[in-house]
């Protein structure tokens, strides 16, 4: 299961709340779907889902009615059914409304989407990939360490269409988080970025300059410039990018991730998110917000363009933006949100 325990996921992160889900939610009339098993639900699961379900607007602006009713009637929203699992896995997982209904918008509402601009950062997988993950990471972080495999496992088991991209966050109460990013910028200079990465996460409680040297050797780095390129204006420049942008995104803690320009809660499957990415994708069923984006939503490619030949890269690919913007055009009403 390629997910994080709820409990402590980020690196100065902030907690969710354990609402119960209201009276008026678990008391709605029991729905079924074509499509949806909820067979393994218990009957107080079955209505809370059913409640969602029914009060939930269809996550296309086109189609202003309650996800039970686009499904029912078949409505040319195809993410009507995703949807409907979604929130029954949701229900299944035990989680409260209110996680439910930001977990429900950060996945399928268009203002959600935002802009994470990608270049010059290291990156692995197709450039022309249809989804790309963004994570900004800092290599003291003890859950960035943890969810390092688990991320890896994720993109390597769809790598041909899923590209990995990483952001620097070293955070101030790590003091050995800086110097650690220097030394990832400064393998990436050489095409080892990835390497670096897997090596000091390994290795989080060594990170001083020594290991940190000694790690470049064992990966046959060029040791003086590995060195310079630390000390580097050009790494200063790529860290304090990334902090930008993450301020610009209004990033709290590592690891965050964001994937098509959508807010990924680390504690979920990252796996089932991708593959459901991809299902709309081939469904048509997700399409690019009217804001102008780097990283788009499913169905538009990153602006970072290429072959689909896969690529581990470090090097620069354009100008990066610095700034982050959600769509600008809200539908009406929001998909995806409670119908009043």
């Amino acid at each position: 299961m390629v997910a994080i325990a709820a409990s402590g996921s980020t690196c100065r992160g902030q907690g969710e709340g354990g609402a119960e889900v209201p009276k008026e939610a678990a008391a709605s009339r029991e729905v079924s779907l074509p499509g949806v098993d909820t067979n393994a639900l218990t009957p107080r699961e079955r209505n809370e889902w059913s409640g969602y379900v029914s009060e939930f607007l269809a996550p296309c602006s086109d189609t202003p009615v309650p996800i039970a009713q686009c499904v029912k009637e078949g409505r040319a929203c195809s993410r009507c059914l995703p949807a409907a699992k979604y929130l029954l896995k949701g229900v299944r997982d035990g989680q409260s409304r209110e996680q439910i209904e930001k977990s429900f918008q950060n996945r399928f509402d268009s203002k959600k989407v935002k802009d994470v601009p990608i270049d010059g950062s290291p990156s692995k997988g197709p450039e022309s990939a249809p989804v790309v993950v963004v994570e900004f990471a800092d290599f003291e972080c003890p859950f960035c360490a943890s969810v390092a495999p688990v991320f890896d496992k994720a993109w390597t088991e769809r790598q041909d269409k899923v590209r990995f991209v990483f952001k620097y966050m070293p955070l101030p109460g790590h003091p050995h988080g800086e110097i650690a990013a220097r030394a990832g910028f400064a393998a990436q200079q050489q095409g080892k970025f990835w390497e670096m990465n897997k090596k000091m996460f390994a290795n989080r409680e060594h990170l001083e300059q020594s290991d940190l040297e000694s790690y470049a050797k064992d990966l046959g780095l060029d040791l003086a410039k590995f060195k310079a390129d630390m000390l580097s204006q050009a790494a200063t420049d790529r860290l304090a990018m990334d902090k930008k942008l993450a301020d610009a995104l209004n990033v709290k803690g590592t690891p965050s991730v964001y994937i098509n320009g959508r807010e990924f809660d680390v504690r979920q499957d990252m796996g089932e998110w991708i593959s459901l990415e991809l299902q709309m994708i081939a469904e048509g069923s997700a399409k690019p917000s009217s804001a102008t984006t780097t990283v788009a939503p499913a169905g538009s490619l990153p602006s970072a363009s290429g072959s689909a030949k896969a690529v581990a890269s470090g090097a620069p690919s354009g100008k990066a933006a610095t700034s982050a913007q959600a769509s600008s055009k809200p539908p009406t009403p929001a998909p995806g949100a409670p119908r009043k």
